[in-house]
């Protein structure tokens, strides 16, 4: 598996995996609202790694570099737990300077056991437009 900087072309498969992971996951949203634009509003002014095997793209992580935060992790579901997340996350943390820190929603149960085990701390859990999520440390 190899880490590196996505290109622009890669950006339609990118939205794809994007949109099919938040709806396989996120099962307090309704996915009816979610769309393949989204991926370009929520990643704009990001630095964005990418996995890929194969010439296959299995995963993305967005990085705001100046506020050393990463903004989005996914995983295309294909592909979940087997690692992609893992090796994503190390990248993320060797582009930037600690401490890290990032939002996870309270209600992914599954993605905030996933930071813990590899060394996050939550720090304070806030609230916007009714949705509560932690903030997470990486130091």
């Amino acid at each position: 598996m190899k880490i590196r900087e996505a290109k622009l072309e890669e950006y339609p498969e990118l939205r794809e995996i994007f949109l099919a992971s938040r709806r396989e996951n996120f099962h307090w949203a309704d996915a009816n609202e979610m769309a393949l634009g989204d991926f370009d509003k929520q990643t704009e002014k990001e630095f964005i790694l990418l996995a890929e095997e194969n010439t296959s793209i299995l995963g993305f992580t967005a990085l705001y570099l100046p506020d050393n935060f990463i903004h989005h992790l996914f995983v295309h579901p294909d592909h979940a737990g087997k690692g992609v997340g893992r090796q994503l996350l190390d990248a993320a943390i060797e582009s930037m300077r600690k401490p890290i820190r990032l939002k996870c929603v309270s209600a992914n149960h599954k993605a905030l056991k996933f930071y813990e085990n590899n060394g996050w701390e939550r720090v304070v859990e806030e609230e916007k437009h009714g949705e509560k999520y932690w903030v997470m440390e990486f130091r």
